[in-house]
């Protein structure tokens, strides 16, 4: 039986931050939790462009419950500010929906000097969770949900050369990978920590297979556009589709933490949400323990 957005639970009375929650799978995974009468935080770094979402959203779905909340995840201040105002003015987090990322760009740095991929996909949302641990903590059977990629088996950690300083050994596919799969260390890391201290809180992690969104809009010019479009056309599933497993990570009771959802079609392109392994990579244990230490570091947020 295919798991659809109509296995989605009442969601009344909960919850829910969606990071890049204006465009994409993000969109898309607003849009279902509404509809399933979650008060939905919809974080973004353009304010107008959230708004928009949220009024294209109401137009399907009058009652939804939602509310816009500025986040750029490339600047910590705005970080720190983001949760700052989330934890005075909510008493709960059921699911925390780290979506938003960064595609491809040239080498370029956060506000904080961090290469810009990782600092996005990566850095922000560590800082994020952990800012957010004690909303989490205090909301039963809460859940955090990550979105990687299936481009994280083509990614390496180098803790020699983490971040590319200065350009060095840096391509836009390279980090990317690396990014996507810093979100699955991440997470392993991030269950390990709930399982030890004994949390009710659930890590998952997730990949929307190959997606119609806009973060392919970084790859390459109008040209190049032009021609690929068509071609990834034949391989590319709809945003709707590609939102399905963070959806299904985010709310299915039967999910158990540390788990990796993603389509079940060939190579893991597209189809239905299932239970998928990642690349060995992933499940370096001592890359775990150290990124988690380097990510502290970073960031200064202290799980």
């Amino acid at each position: 039986m295919n798991w659809t957005i109509n296995n989605i639970p009442s969601l009344a009375g909960k919850t829910i931050i969606v990071t890049g929650g204006n465009s994409g799978l993000g969109l898309q995974s607003v849009k279902a939790y509404a509809e399933k009468g979650a008060t939905v935080v919809l974080a973004c770094r353009n304010y107008d462009k959230g708004d928009a979402a949220k009024n294209e959203i109401l137009k399907s779905v009058p009652a939804a419950q939602i509310v816009v909340m500025t986040l750029d995840l490339a600047d910590l201040s705005s970080v720190h500010t983001f949760a700052d105002r989330f934890n005075r003015e909510f008493k709960r987090l059921d699911i925390l929906l780290n979506n938003a990322g960064i595609m491809m760009p040239p080498y370029q740095l956060t506000k904080d000097g961090i290469e810009s991929q990782q600092g996005t996909n990566h850095f922000g949302h560590f800082a994020l969770t952990g800012l957010l641990l004690d909303k989490l903590k205090a909301t039963p059977a809460s859940r955090v949900v990550n979105v990687s990629s299936i481009a994280h088996k083509q990614g390496k950690m180098d803790f020699n050369n983490l971040l590319y300083v200065n350009g060095k050994g840096y391509s836009p596919m390279a980090a990317y990978g690396r990014s996507k799969l810093e979100n699955l260390l991440f997470t392993y890391g991030l269950q390990a920590f709930f399982t030890t201290n004994k949390l009710d809180i659930k890590a998952v992690v997730a990949h929307p297979g190959v997606s119609d969104t806009n973060l392919f809009s970084s790859i390459g010019g109008s040209f190049l556009q032009t021609i690929l479009k068509p071609l990834f056309k034949l391989f590319i599933q709809p945003a709707s589709m590609g939102a399905l497993p963070q959806l299904r990570a985010s709310v299915d009771e039967t999910v158990v933490g540390g788990e990796y959802f993603g389509p079940d079609g060939r190579n893991e392109m597209k189809g239905y949400p299932v239970i998928v392994r990642p690349n060995n990579h992933a499940l370096n244990k001592e890359h775990i323990r150290q990124l988690w230490e380097v990510s502290e570091k970073i960031t200064r947020v202290e799980y």
